[in-house]
């Protein structure tokens, strides 16, 4: 049991990796490991759903992502990314690993300006550039280690099958509401913060991000889980979040806009 945890430890000091804010994290899976299971994933919902054929809402779409991508610098500009419009009623976007990025045309309804396009944009390119998805496959992948290793000790130390069962069943769900969804939320919380900067960086007005997820709150009124055991923050608690770094973002849309920068997209 020693060796195991020994090993485990090595395991978890060995495989940190730095984002692009300098920060360290736990990633257990490589890069090209991600990018791959990304395209393979993004390749399969290519065939499963309905891509849209409506030209103006994919150039739409297209001018105001690609207006933030490449204003990123060199190092994640030059990516191989990759943005699809799905022909779907719900308000939502998503990003996987290696750059792919697919948006709704649901979203477009509650996204009322470019700008606030722009704040959904920006935050799933922080998703990719922030290696979240691997962070959270690296955290699910020491969480089910972490239970083998509780279900050895049980077997060692508790009487009875019954006894096993109630302490696996109840470290699955802590596992699950006490690291896992606060996780996630971390995720959401710095995917906001930098997907401001980058709409700001392409001259956006990071502002509308505010009434972006107003217009959010608004949608999904009633329908939204307790917090606590949802992977998404409230809109009420994003919203204050994104203020605190409004100031910051105004600056580098002020440089931004000074540099010529400011997208013309509209739908």
């Amino acid at each position: 049991m020693k060796k195991i945890i020994f090993v485990g430890v090595v395991l978890m000091l060995s495989a940190c990796a730095t984002t692009p804010s300098g920060d360290r994290r736990l990633i257990l899976v490589s890069t090209d490991q991600m990018s791959q299971m990304g395209a393979t994933a993004f390749s399969q919902m290519k065939t499963s759903q309905k891509i849209s054929t409506n030209t103006r809402k994919n150039d739409y779409v297209q001018c105001v992502s690609w207006a933030i991508i490449n204003a990123l610098p060199d190092e994640h500009r030059n990516r191989q990314w990759e943005v699809v419009v799905f022909e779907d009623d719900s308000a939502n976007a998503f990003a996987l690993p290696g750059g792919k990025v697919g948006v709704h045309t649901g979203l477009l309804d509650v996204a009322e300006t470019p700008d606030q396009l722009a704040a959904v944009i920006g935050h799933e390119i922080a998703h990719v550039l922030w290696r979240h998805g691997a962070q959270r496959m690296s955290a699910q992948m020491l969480a089910q280690a972490g239970l083998q290793v509780a279900d050895v000790v049980s077997q060692q130390t508790m009487e009875g099958s019954a006894g096993r069962q109630t302490l696996m069943t109840a470290l699955g769900l802590g596992a699950q509401v006490g690291v896992m969804l606060p996780f996630s939320r971390d995720h959401e919380k710095e995917a906001d913060r930098f997907g401001l900067f980058f709409m700001a960086g392409a001259g956006f007005d990071p502002t509308e991000s505010v009434n972006l997820w107003q217009n959010m709150a608004a949608a999904s009124a009633g329908q939204r889980p307790p917090e606590f055991l949802s992977t998404h923050p409230e809109p009420a608690n994003r919203i204050a979040k994104l203020q605190k770094f409004m100031g910051r973002a105004l600056a580098i849309e002020k440089e931004a806009q000074a540099l010529g920068l400011k997208p013309q997209c509209a739908l």
